[in-house]
């Protein structure tokens, strides 16, 4: 009995055979119920938590300490009870700013500072997302989690090591925020309540991302299965919340904004999102206990004996692999895009009245226009956002080359540099396409509510257009890791971290200028406001060419992992 039940977990797979591999099959599938299962778990979190031993502190702390950063500039701004009050209302009387980041429910600093910081309950989702899925489904799909299921290791180890792991990160980031609001000297019941919420959302949506882990045999089938489910999320709490409300409660991220961190605080919100995050998980290991290592419930479909002619080369393979998740950001910049140009009209009340507001729209641009400096700044975070993109697409070279998918391109008559370049082109213009895709929405919407169209149309085009070489040199640091030090490709996202804590802090005059002009999406000139300067376009245009040249040449000399 003992060796037979190790062989059917370490196998990933369910036994086969007559009556006496039935009867072994039983403890194997049985949750929770054999200790075998959840063998080696403490080895498999210890490896996570080395591999993950940058990036997971990293999104921690970075979310975690977001919101008080956000407390500390609108302090700055609002210094008087009656701002605030003027805050809210505007807010409230602004549909498309609700849709944004959610309804403001009370008047009070902690409530109002806190009300953007609402954005970091999805971005908690995308680092938990991201997370589970890297160390199951990648794992499965690389054919590592089948060499470590060969050994004692038990069939449940990996999902409960990264789902362990995932939560502790989720964890650290609503203690951090929950002391980082308290040490702004706002209230306890608020500061712990924003951090409960937080923590909370994060490990549901951890639980959520292991359930897409057991659909596709494919990694990024998975990702795209559980940021569809938050998508759906973000549009049922932005709906509801511009509407009478009923569909936010649908939504997971709508039930994190219920919780109301500083107005009366609604303790019971944390139970439909600890409802979920149990509910979910039982789901994962379940369906995880009903299949075989490597495979998903979702069935693989069997593509053409032959590919059609317009699928030869290696361009037409990179947009195969590519158009998915181009249409996807697109659409999302597009919609994000909407929202930001509907909210414009609504700047100017809400920030008239700050006495700080002329120091605040200097460092935005330089631009007297409260307006004018809401677009530039709304594009330049788009930029940002944009440049997750770039790196999603470059990442892709080190995805096939890590699954040595690319050494059986490569084995063609293909050579390196027109592979690369296949991905390396939608990492370059993707960006573009999904940035001015959001500056043609603002422009139609802020043109037609201004009766200004001809003129606000082109304005928030070109405030679009000016941040696309600022994308381009990620991109080039992206290709220049992939080509210098392979292995350490995905420190690409840890670099874009740092840069948007950088521009954050920066912007509160936290950080001196030198190291604020380390961050490219701040040399742009900030259109529609300032006057446009060729000069950074230029140097940002030839730094991303640089590293774009050392990353391709480094790539063509060293050998295939």
């Amino acid at each position: 009995m003992t060796a037979s039940r190790s062989d059917s977990s370490r196998g990933g797979g369910r036994a086969t055979g007559g009556p006496t591999a039935a009867a072994h099959r039983a403890p194997a599938t049985t949750l929770f119920g054999e200790s075998a299962d959840f063998a080696g778990t403490g080895q498999l979190l210890r490896l996570y938590l080395r591999r993950d031993r940058i990036v997971l502190p990293l999104w921690s702390l970075l979310i975690g300490l977001m919101p008080a950063f956000q407390v500390v500039s609108i302090k700055d701004l609002y210094t008087t009870q009656t701002q605030l009050d003027d805050f809210a209302r505007t807010t409230a009387d602004s549909p498309a700013l609700v849709a944004m980041y959610g309804p403001v429910f009370s008047t009070e600093l902690g409530s109002i500072g806190t009300w953007k910081a609402g954005a970091m309950y999805t971005m908690i989702a995308i680092a938990t997302i991201l997370t589970v899925i890297r160390h199951t489904r990648v794992e499965e799909e690389t054919g590592r989690a089948e060499l470590v299921g060969a050994t004692s290791i038990g069939r449940f180890a990996g999902l409960t090591a990264a789902l362990v792991m995932t939560f502790g990160g989720a964890l650290i980031a609503g203690i951090a925020c929950a002391a980082s609001l308290y040490a702004a000297d706002l209230p306890a019941a608020g500061s712990l309540a924003f951090g409960a919420a937080l923590a909370a959302s994060g490990i549901a949506w951890a639980a959520i991302a292991a359930v897409a882990a057991q659909v596709s045999a494919g990694a990024r089938v998975a990702r795209g299965v559980a940021f569809a489910a938050l998508g759906a999320a973000f549009a049922l709490r932005a709906v509801g919340d511009a509407g009478n409300g009923v569909l936010s409660w649908l939504s997971p991220i709508g039930w994190s904004l219920q919780i109301r961190p500083y107005a009366d605080e609604r303790w019971w919100v944390l139970l439909p999102l600890a409802t979920v995050a149990v509910l979910a998980t039982g789901a994962a290991y379940a369906l995880l206990a009903s299949r075989d290592t490597g495979s998903g419930l979702l069935a693989e479909r069997p593509g053409p004996a032959a590919a059609a002619p317009g699928f030869a080369g290696p361009v037409a393979l990179a947009w195969r692999l590519q158009r998915g998740t181009l249409l996807a950001w697109t659409i999302g910049f597009g919609l994000y895009g909407l929202l930001i140009g509907g909210a414009v009209n609504s700047v100017s009340d809400m920030l008239d009245d700050s006495g700080t507001i002329t120091d605040l729209v200097t460092r935005m641009g330089g631009s007297e226009s409260l307006e004018e400096s809401f677009i530039a700044y709304a594009i330049t975070m788009l930029a940002a956002a944009a440049g997750a993109y770039s790196i999603s697409a470059a990442l892709r070279l080190h995805d096939e080359e890590s699954s040595q998918r690319a050494e059986a391109t490569l084995a063609a008559a293909v050579g390196r540099t027109r592979y690369a370049l296949s991905h390396i082109g939608f990492a370059l213009a993707g960006p573009a396409i999904a940035l001015l895709t959001a500056g043609l929405a603002i422009g139609v919407v802020y043109g037609l509510s201004t009766g200004e169209l001809g003129e606000k149309l082109p304005e928030s085009l070109a405030a679009a257009a000016v941040q696309v070489p600022a994308v381009w040199v990620v991109t080039g640091i992206t290709v220049a890791i992939f080509g210098l030090a392979p292995r350490y490709t995905p420190v690409a996202w840890g670099v874009l971290s740092g840069m948007i804590v950088i521009f954050f802090v920066g912007s509160l005059d936290g950080l001196p200028q030198w190291t604020v002009d380390l961050v490219p999406f701040v040399h742009p000139p900030k259109l529609p406001g300032a006057p446009f300067e060729a000069t950074p376009i230029l140097w940002l245009l030839g730094i991303a060419a640089a590293l774009l040249a050392v990353g391709m040449a480094a790539y063509r000399r060293r050998d295939l992992r």
